[in-house]
């Protein structure tokens, strides 16, 4: 196009070379047309720069976005990354959770074994005398009580009785047994056990509103019971079954700041570990 408007100006300027007869008007005309002709170049250049610019545009636009691309991608690998760690740390969170709930298991035998041997120290000066024993001088393990015939049925059977029940899965029945030691023997020494039992067993039911009731019911009319910091731990683990964490926390960091030797401050130092909080 810049080329053909060149031509024109050109053969214009030819023809007034041409012609010596030309006129001023003439000239004036020529020179007119001379310069629109320059105008049109001169826009014509704008135009290609413009173009030149705009293409400059597009290739910074393509630029950066591959940039862009490359970007994303690196973020969706970095994402998967994160996502492949959080499935591993919630494995290893929930292998922590069975490993406490094992414990939990062992403590919990442990106590009852502790309480067998409470509740058989507690009958053996009956045994000694009652018929039935096998031998004058029986260790407590191998104390067995029989009840002469129509003797009333001490808390020491009653106790028995219930946490066999609690053994079998029969919490209701279980619960009416410990309540009974707990109302009929409230001075005996089986009574905080029995109302421990109590609150194991409705544990066990999932009725953890009701066992927090009876966990604190424990601490406050036992409080020098080798029971309370085990009722204080299922305290606990009661709340944060009900999704209310923080009383739950608190419940936990209470065991170990009290009774930091205890079985139950272990279990509650890794039951807070696996809620991700510490236990200083």
């Amino acid at each position: 196009m810049i080329m053909s408007i060149r031509k024109h100006i050109a053969v214009a300027a030819v023809a007034l070379l041409a012609t010596a007869c030309a006129t001023s008007s003439d000239m004036e005309k020529l020179q007119s047309q001379i310069s629109d002709l320059q105008e049109q170049i001169a826009a014509l250049k704008r135009t290609a720069s413009s173009k030149e610019e705009v293409q400059n545009v597009n290739t910074r636009i393509a630029e950066q976005t591959e940039t862009l691309l490359k970007s994303n991608a690196t973020l969706v690998t970095k994402v998967s990354s994160i996502e492949d760690r959080l499935n591993n740390a919630q494995g290893s969170v929930e292998q922590t959770n069975y490993r406490v709930d094992r414990l939990v298991q062992q403590v919990t035998q442990a106590q009852h074994d502790v309480d067998d041997l409470k509740a058989r120290a507690a009958a053996a000066p009956a045994a000694a005398t009652a018929p039935g024993t096998t031998s004058p001088n029986p260790s407590v393990a191998e104390v067995t009580v029989q009840s002469p015939p129509g003797a009333t049925e001490s808390p020491v059977d009653t106790y028995q009785s219930a946490y066999r029940d609690y053994q079998r899965g029969n919490y209701d029945l279980a619960i009416s047994g410990f309540r009974e030691v707990v109302t009929k023997y409230p001075k005996s020494d089986l009574a905080d056990n029995a109302a421990y039992w109590i609150g194991e067993s409705l544990y066990s039911q999932k009725k953890y509103r009701d066992a927090i009731q009876q966990f604190d019911s424990v601490v406050t009319k036992y409080p020098r019971s080798d029971k309370v910091a085990g009722a204080l731990l299922k305290k606990g683990y009661a709340y944060i079954a009900l999704n209310e964490k923080s009383p739950g926390i608190v419940q936990l960091q209470y065991v170990v700041h009290e009774h930091p030797t205890s079985p139950e401050a272990a279990l509650a130092r890794q039951k807070l570990k696996s809620l991700g909080v510490d236990s200083k």
